[in-house]
């Protein structure tokens, strides 16, 4: 049963990090693991990116489940995948990377209108724990905002 819209989000990122820059990419997958990602079997909540000694950006740590219906050419769940950019951004991104301590984290994994598997990612800053507090305290009085006018409305 394959479902129409996939959409793998990565729930932490907004609260651990500042997002200053997103991007699209293309990820590079083999046979099992588009399969896998069809039936909505990956996670991103560990991931990162990264950058090799060629200036090629790899998402890390993500996992795809295996494939139930393969046989032994299955893949590796946890394998580094290579994402798709353009010249321009990866240099951008690189750069950024390189000289101001800044990392890549994925937001959401989801497939196109032509099925193809594409990865929202952005160039975040960690936050400190000020910030964090600072995040659920917003999170809280916009709940307490939502409750009050709902049983305002009633």
């Amino acid at each position: 049963m394959v479902q129409k819209n996939i959409n793998i989000k990565n729930k932490k990122a907004k609260f651990e990090y500042e997002l200053l820059d997103k991007y699209m990419a293309g990820i590079v997958l083999g046979g099992t693991e588009i399969k896998s990602i069809r039936l909505g079997k990956a996670s991103i909540s560990e991931s990162f990116c990264e950058f090799n000694e060629q200036g090629e950006l790899f998402i890390i740590n993500m996992n795809i489940d295996l494939y139930s219906h393969a046989s032994h050419y299955n893949h590796k769940p946890k394998a580094q995948r290579k994402l798709l950019l353009n010249k321009k951004e990866l240099k951008k991104l690189h750069k950024e990377v390189a000289t101001s301590g800044l990392t890549i984290v994925p937001l959401n994994l989801f497939l196109n209108e032509r099925g193809l598997a594409k990865l929202n990612i952005a160039l975040a800053k960690g936050k400190k724990l000020y910030d964090k507090r600072e995040s659920i305290k917003d999170r809280d009085n916009k709940r307490d905002l939502a409750r009050i006018k709902k049983n305002f409305n009633n």
